[in-house]
């Protein structure tokens, strides 16, 4: 697995996933709507945390900072 999520939209990522997180906990919500937000949420976060999104992959989205060579 390649970095293909890095920056902004790694933070914005985690936020989202804490946001949702907060919503399910908080948020009297059916049993189907709590699924869901769970899912997103989880989706989200672990994205986030491990910097790799399967379906940015597929549509060649990259949002890693380009590694800095060692060359002078």
């Amino acid at each position: 697995m390649q970095c293909n999520v890095g920056g902004v939209d790694r933070v914005g990522r985690i936020v989202i996933g804490v946001a949702l997180l907060l919503v399910w906990f908080l948020v009297p919500l059916g049993l189907v709507w709590q699924v869901v937000v769970l899912v997103i949420a989880a989706i989200a976060l672990v994205t986030g945390i491990v910097r790799f999104c399967p379906l940015s992959a597929v549509l060649g989205i990259n949002t890693c900072e380009p590694k800095k060579g060692g060359g002078g």
